[in-house]
Order: C-alpha cells, then structure tokens, then sequence
C-alpha cells in the first residue's frame, strides 16, 4: 500500500520566498529519518517544497484557467515536503510518521494513495494506460 505522509509546518504559509531549512541539526536529523526509510525499503521518494510565496495557483471558477500568484491570503496550512512511502498498512504508515523528528509547529497528514483497483471496472477501463503512464513518467523523471 502507498501512502503519502505530507509535511505541514505551521507558519510557513507566510514564510518569504526562498525560505530553505537553515538549522544543521534539524535537517542532520530529518536526514537520518530518510536514511531509516530507506534503509528499510519503504521510501520511494520525499521532497521539500518551497513556500507558498513562490507558488501559484489555477482554479476555473467559470470553466477557464485563472492564475493567482502566492502567497495565498486564505491558507491556513500549507504543505512544507512530503514522502512517498510503501507499507503493508494504514497503521505502519502511522508508525513511520510516528518516528519523524518533527518539532511542536508541525504536523504531517497520512493519506493513503488510491490504486486502479479501487476502482469500479467500468471506471478502471476508461482509465486503461495510466499505469503505463505512470510507469513511463518514473523513467523520465
């Protein structure tokens, strides 16, 4: 089962742009938690996200793109980094979150990752390939 475990620390929804982890002890031991993931073949991949700042957003409030630039004046939390991890349960995912060096500000949201067979048949049909784009998109990244 994938799950992604999403980063959300308080404050950063106004952090400047080019906001970057500047404490070599916190990311030392952020790094170590990665290092653990990895080491014990559930990682398949984690990244930092810059803030918001330097962001945008597209809605279609009337059927046509609209782009607004960050920051974004009604966040309330935002997402900081990620990973995407691949566990045998709902509550190793929890566990793993468990373990994260995380300090009082942070939070991070489980959600599990919905796989084509979820899906009812009719709608895995019309959706027939996105594995194979999936897959095609890992190797080109």
């Amino acid at each position: 089962m994938r799950f992604m475990m999403l980063m959300i620390p308080g404050g950063y929804e106004t952090a400047a742009p080019g906001t970057v982890p500047e404490d070599v002890e916190r990311v030392a031991s952020m790094m170590a938690y990665n290092k653990a993931l990895m080491d014990a073949g559930v990682l398949i991949t984690c990244d930092g996200l810059h803030p918001p700042s330097m962001g945008a957003r597209v809605s279609f409030p009337s059927g046509k793109p609209v782009v607004t630039d960050g920051p974004f004046a009604e966040s309330k939390e935002v997402l900081g980094g990620y990973w995407m991890i691949d566990v045998a349960s709902r509550d190793e995912a929890i566990a793993w979150a468990s373990r994260c060096p995380a300090t009082p500000n942070e939070v991070i949201e489980i959600r599990q990752v919905q796989e084509m067979a979820d899906y009812p048949e009719d709608v895995q049909a019309v959706a027939s390939g996105f594995e194979e784009m999936q897959t095609t998109a890992k190797r080109l990244g």
